[in-house]
């Protein structure tokens, strides 16, 4: 996504929650963050993709702006040797929030949106849900992104020994295999589904 694109879902993220102003300083410190030196798949190019696919699935969500905030925040911390980045995001995005003058509920909201990030639990709720197949949409992308992907995913774990990568890596992998269904909105179901499923059998046979 191109800068002026970020900037203009940016603020028109803003002006859904009903803020005075968008922060231009705190936008340019979250693509500062996604930019950091340790990440490879976490980056402005996830960031971009992922409000792409909001401005194409947006009129899907119930409250816009909070998706789109959340899309923002949801990896804005990342250190590969923490187990809590989605939570240190959750709170960043809460605070800036709260600090921009937007009611308590929007920020909570937002917050457990990130927080669902996590992929910990089957996303409910229509935001929810579209937060996360936009997140996982990197999944059924085309093979040769998604071989791309892998390759970034595994270069910012490199300092995990081989024989120790791996079998985790493939094990997360199988568990959004052995889904029922890896999206739960209708056109990215329809869109994604069936190329996820071959991305993510073949990565793991050749992980085996």
């Amino acid at each position: 996504m191109a800068p002026q694109a970020l900037r203009d879902n940016w603020n028109a993220a803003w002006h859904a929650l009903g803020a005075a102003r968008a922060d231009e300083v705190l936008c340019v410190e979250l693509q500062r963050r996604y930019d950091e030196p340790q990440r490879h798949y976490h980056t402005l190019q996830h960031l971009g993709e992922c409000l792409a696919w909001f401005e194409h699935e947006k009129e899907l969500a119930e409250r816009p702006g909070e998706v789109a905030l959340a899309l923002w925040f949801h990896d804005a911390v990342y250190d590969v040797h923490a187990h809590d980045n989605e939570a240190r995001s959750a709170e960043w995005a809460r605070g800036a929030i709260l600090s921009a003058g937007v009611p308590a509920d929007a920020a909570e909201r937002v917050h457990a949106l990130v927080m669902a990030t996590r992929h910990d639990a089957v996303p409910e709720g229509r935001d929810a849900k579209l937060l996360i197949d936009i997140d996982l949409s990197i999944l059924g992308a085309d093979s040769a992104r998604f071989d791309e992907y892998e390759r970034q995913v595994h270069a910012e774990y490199a300092f995990v020994p081989t024989e120790v990568r791996l079998p985790r890596r493939r094990a997360i992998l199988q568990r959004f295999l052995a889904r029922e269904a890896i999206y739960a909105t209708p056109r990215m179901h329809a869109l994604l589904e069936a190329r996820a499923r071959a991305n993510l059998a073949r990565s793991i046979a050749a992980m085996a």
